[in-house]
């Protein structure tokens, strides 16, 4: 009986640790951690996070079509509810990205043309989610060529929207004024 007593002590103390140790690893991490499910390679700010997303979140629906496919052939990959897995994701991401694409609006508010661009990758990335459904009488061939066609799309608009995207505004107007000398009073 001590022996029972003394292995159930002995539990609840490794339980009570293993809940305690979490909680303290969450309070030494200094600031939010960054989305990287939804733009893992993106190096920072909002417009490069959602010029990530883009393709990140394409290819993901992409796969999950593809398994579809696999599983029930080109012709049966939408009959019935053998596609609403990729129905699925393709809502999914529809919502997720909307907070992603507005903060690049609010980012890139200074430049027209960034903003235009992001306007085209967004309608572009959805026409490409769309279009993820094999289309009757298509090939394998013809089929993975055009599913494989708006990566090129989603680089060439992220390079436009970085080239119209003004070099950073704030940190050259605060170094301006640091750098000239200060007036001296007659």
């Amino acid at each position: 009986m001590l022996r029972r007593f003394l292995l159930a002590s002995a539990s609840l103390a490794v339980l009570g640790l293993a809940a305690a140790m979490p909680v303290a690893a969450q309070k030494a991490e200094p600031g939010p951690k960054p989305d990287t499910y939804l733009c893992p390679h993106s190096t920072g700010g909002a417009v490069d996070c959602f010029l990530h997303a883009t393709e990140h979140l394409y290819t993901m629906c992409r796969q999950v079509k593809s398994i579809e496919i696999i599983e029930f052939g080109y012709e049966k990959s939408t009959e019935g509810v053998n596609g609403a897995k990729s129905e699925y994701c393709v809502d999914k991401h529809r919502l997720s990205i909307t907070r992603l694409y507005q903060s690049a609006l609010r980012e890139a508010t200074g430049s027209r043309a960034a903003l235009d661009g992001l306007r085209s990758l967004y309608d572009t990335w959805l026409k490409a989610l769309g279009d993820l459904s094999w289309k009757p009488g298509e090939t394998d061939d013809q089929y993975k060529a055009r599913i494989a066609k708006p990566y090129e799309s989603f680089s060439e608009s992220a390079t436009l929207v970085r080239a119209a995207l003004p070099v950073d505004k704030p940190k050259a107007a605060a170094a301006a004024p640091a750098a000239a000398p200060p007036k001296k009073a007659n």
